[in-house]
């Protein structure tokens, strides 16, 4: 093993200054970018750090910005909001290659870049060979601390290529060994999307990459003064940045892989059945490995008082959604009426945010389950709450259901064949099917629909009916396949 690198850094005055009107055009054009629609009226620099000297033939920063918005579109004139924190890795050049035209940000007029070309680091390769190295090598520089697994090696050399998939984060691919998740949106605390893969590798899980590496930025309190709502408690923490994990050659997006068979008139079934049991194998070692807890009435009530909450909101927002108010509804106060009668459930750790689009088929068939970050929208704390293990499932049956509604002609036999094998799976697996417990399993099913329904109404009005469809089912019966 190489010796650990530790250097101290320093980061010109003026920086964040310079690149400020840059930043404003470029960062909400990005896909990763979570504060759509609201202008950035300023920027907060919450850490710098210089990883290849500005004045070189290419510099690079690492940056940590805190990006202020209105509260909301039409809070004109309003307080501004604390504002979402984004890891950027800035190249500085004098000019572009074409081959970098796409990593544009712009030209600095002014500051201590002035005349100088930034871009998006993860598009070039030195960059990436650099934070690779870091992760190898253990280095601290500055604030940034590169760890990594002892009982893994990351060779020198390997050629990194930036993953072009739209993504809610980005991605580097090193060699078809490893592949390098660096998280845009950056919170402090225990990120489970590093937390649960870990946990998991010491359970020797075999369906979830364990982490060969990884980086985080080690922020004093008083350097991010202004964190979002709920999470002053998390000031100086450590923020993670980024997980190294082994590239599965060969495998295939389960969203992509079900697309093709739909269009192939394949059937599913058993690739589904094999899902739900690598589903129900990860459940069961995550209830290993970390504490589960007993649902009572008090926290079922909570929760379905949210469910109903967001329905409430979700009906004002979308009208289509009213005609089926009183039905949906039902779902959730069907589960309150049990929870009232003494009817507890058990809460695990879990992905969160489960569907075909975060799972890996093997040519062999193996499934891994991947990107245990959760939905990023939602405070981390809540990310990391224990919930019944059956949100997962209502999930990947919705995620069916879009699979098999997003063809023309639509498949709904293909979805109910899907959706029953990978219930079977489970039940193989955990020993427990989930649909014995169909009020639990409708009810996150149903809140799953109302989130969709809002999300396709404000984004994609053409694929509404795929979600109303499900919404016309689950207002009118408790049973799910």
């Amino acid at each position: 093993m190489s010796e650990a690198v530790t250097r101290t850094v320093t980061t010109p005055p003026g920086l964040l200054a310079s690149l400020d009107p840059l930043l404003r055009e470029w960062l909400p054009r990005q896909r990763w970018f979570a504060g759509k629609g609201r202008p950035v009226t300023g920027f907060t620099l919450v850490e710098a750090t210089e990883l290849l000297p500005a004045a070189s033939k290419l510099g690079l920063y690492h940056l940590l910005v805190r990006a202020h918005q209105p509260v909301g579109p039409s809070s004109h004139g309003a307080p501004g909001h604390p504002g979402d924190c984004y890891q950027l890795l800035i190249g500085v050049r004098e000019a572009l290659p074409p081959r970098l035209a796409p990593a544009l940000i712009g030209h600095v007029p002014t500051g201590p870049l002035a005349g100088r070309t930034v871009y998006d680091a993860l598009h070039d390769t030195r960059p990436s060979e650099l934070l690779l190295e870091a992760l190898r090598s253990q280095a601290r520089i500055g604030r940034l601390r590169f760890e990594r697994d002892p009982a893994q090696d990351i060779r020198s050399g390997l050629v990194p290529r930036v993953v072009t998939a739209e993504q809610s984060n980005s991605s580097v691919v090193y060699g078809d060994t490893f592949i390098l998740k660096l998280l845009r949106r950056i919170v402090p605390g225990v990120n489970p999307d590093l937390e649960l893969p870990l946990a998991l590798a010491r359970e020797g899980c075999p369906r979830v990459p364990a982490p060969t590496a990884w980086m985080v930025a080690d922020i004093a309190p008083t350097a991010d003064p202004v964190l979002p709502s709920g999470a002053a408690d998390l000031a100086g923490q450590p923020y993670v940045l980024g997980v190294l994990q082994p590239f599965l050659q060969g495998a295939s997006d389960g969203w992509e892989l079900a697309l093709r068979e739909l269009a192939k008139g394949e059937d599913f079934g058993a690739a589904a059945r094999a899902l739900g049991r690598a589903t129900a194998e990860v459940h069961t070692a995550l209830a290993r490995a970390l504490p589960t807890v007993t649902l009572g009435h008090m926290q079922l009530q909570l929760m379905v008082d949210g469910m109903i909450e967001r329905l409430d909101a979700a009906v004002q927002a979308v009208p289509a959604l009213r005609p089926y108010a009183g039905g949906l509804r039902s779902a959730f106060t069907a589960l309150g009426d049990l929870a009232a009668e003494g009817r507890t459930w058990t809460a695990q750790r879990a992905h969160g945010d489960l569907h075909l689009g975060q799972c890996l088929r093997s040519p062999s068939g193996e499934w891994w389950l991947i990107d245990f970050e959760g939905e990023p929208a939602r405070p981390l704390a809540e990310r990391r709450m224990p919930q019944p293990a059956v949100r997962d499932v209502a999930g990947m049956l919705r995620s069916f259901d879009y699979a098999a509604r997003s063809v023309d002609p639509p498949q709904p036999d293909w979805a109910e064949t899907c959706r029953s094998a990978y219930c079977a799976g489970y039940a193989e697996a955990s020993g427990l099917d989930p649909r014995t417990d169909p009020v639990l399993l409708r009810a996150y099913e149903t809140d799953k629909a109302i989130y969709e329904v809002v999300y396709e109404a404000r984004h994609r009005p053409d694929w509404l009916p795929v979600p109303l469809a499900a919404i016309d089912r689950l207002a009118s019966t408790g049973h799910l396949t």
